[in-house]
């Protein structure tokens, strides 16, 4: 009996491992809107600011 329970434990952790990881990926959501938009503006922005040599 006292096997059975040595390897009842690792199955149990292993079930309530996934069922977590399953109920945290769950909530999980991308917006990735107001990231891209700020990038595009750093872009720009960097763009605008000239990367030529700077005169003597």
């Amino acid at each position: 009996m006292g096997a059975l329970t040595w390897l009842l434990i690792p199955f149990v952790a292993a079930i309530g491992a996934g069922t977590w990881g399953s109920w945290v990926a769950r909530h999980r959501h991308t917006n990735d809107g107001p990231e891209l938009a700020g990038y595009a503006r750093f872009r720009e922005a960097m763009e605008k600011s000239g990367s030529g040599p700077d005169p003597l």
